[in-house]
């Protein structure tokens, strides 16, 4: 097991909750971990008790990425928190938050959350508004260019138009 701590801006815990390790490598880790807290309906997506969150933290990127199933095997889509490179332990992981997210649902669609928050926030370093941009920046070509984490998502555009090139008279 291995307890990830989120710290907020100033580097200050505001959760910590417990993991399995999955894969370890030199600058990245994926553990998974079951959502253990009341049901949170957020609009976009809902948490729930037993969902399963494959969580990607990496040394060298300004974010990591969740990938939530439900319990019963149901995708649910990908939060992706803008955040200082993790720092990881052989027991724990640190990760301070920069206060933007991204959702992805299961087909692919993606909702940039908290730009409001981020905006008002005075405890941000201006080193840390520069990685957070950045690190939004990494997360929305990834997705755009399905990859990594991404790569299962059906290209739904290309293959619109693909089809409509194929049906196209001659």
């Amino acid at each position: 097991m291995i307890t990830v701590i989120k710290q907020n801006p100033r580097g200050e815990a505001k959760i910590q909750y417990q993991g399995e390790v999955i894969e370890r490598f030199s600058q990245s880790v994926v553990l998974r971990a079951s959502w253990t807290l009341p049901v949170r309906d957020l609009d976009y997506a809902v948490f729930e008790p037993g969902d399963i969150f494959t969580e990607y933290y990496y040394t060298d990127r300004w974010f990591n990425i969740f990938d939530i199933t439900s319990a019963d095997g149901l995708h649910k889509g990908w939060y992706c928190n803008v955040a200082e490179p993790a720092r990881i332990y052989e027991d724990h992981i640190e990760q301070i938050d920069l206060l933007l997210d991204v959702w992805v649902n299961s087909k692919g669609e993606s909702r940039i959350l908290d730009e409001d928050e981020f905006a008002a926030d005075t405890t941000l370093s201006n080193e840390q508004r520069r990685g957070a941009q950045r690190g939004l920046q990494a997360i929305l070509h990834m997705l755009a260019e399905r990859h990594e984490v991404f790569s299962s998502i059906a290209d739904t555009l290309e293959t619109s138009v693909l089809v409509q090139h194929c049906e196209e008279p001659h």
